[in-house]
């Protein structure tokens, strides 16, 4: 495989790669390091990337685990979200830019507060807009599995964000 083969199939999926690898280690700096050992992996491996069927799963995949193992390794650290996120807008006031990043802040501890593999499940579907069949394959779980992760995910947080809204906090 050459250069520019390799490059036009991987570039249209190495932000979602990261993006992926961000929500699971939580760390810039981790996640690039994450996506750059699956892209090493990916190019040493070029000549066998034709035989795999789905190679934005895999990849998936490969991140999932190679974020895994970097779990495991390593004392998780944590950033501001502001750094991951650009909510700066010259339309929105001092007061609406608070707000923004509240609610972002908000968001982001909800769904640290799911299990795994609800929030995983999340990110793919409602955040990178995977099918139900390309989560599964990359997570290598049922599809049946993926729908209930989904469903538990999302009821989880709209119970949370009701009994937020109900009692103003």
């Amino acid at each position: 495989m050459t250069i520019k083969k390799f490059t036009r199939q991987i570039n249209p999926i190495k932000d979602r790669l990261y993006r992926f690898a961000m929500r699971m280690v939580d760390n810039a700096a981790e996640a690039e390091d994450v996506v750059q050992e699956v892209l090493i992996k990916l190019w040493h491996s070029k000549d066998d990337l034709n035989q795999i069927q789905n190679l934005e799963a895999w990849s998936i995949r490969m991140t999932k685990n190679l974020s895994l193992d970097k779990l495991r390794s390593k004392h998780k650290r944590t950033e501001g979200l502001e750094e991951h996120y650009d909510l700066v807008s010259d339309t929105q006031s001092p007061a609406q830019l608070i707000e923004s990043k509240d609610a972002m802040e908000r968001i982001h501890q909800l769904m640290q507060s799911l299990p795994e593999s609800q929030r995983l499940v999340l990110q793919l579907r409602d955040i990178e807009e995977l099918s139900y069949k390309e989560i599964a394959e990359c997570l290598d779980m049922s599809m049946n599995l993926v729908k209930v992760n989904l469903f538990r995910g999302r009821q989880h947080l709209k119970a949370i964000l009701t009994k937020k809204e109900l009692h103003g906090l």
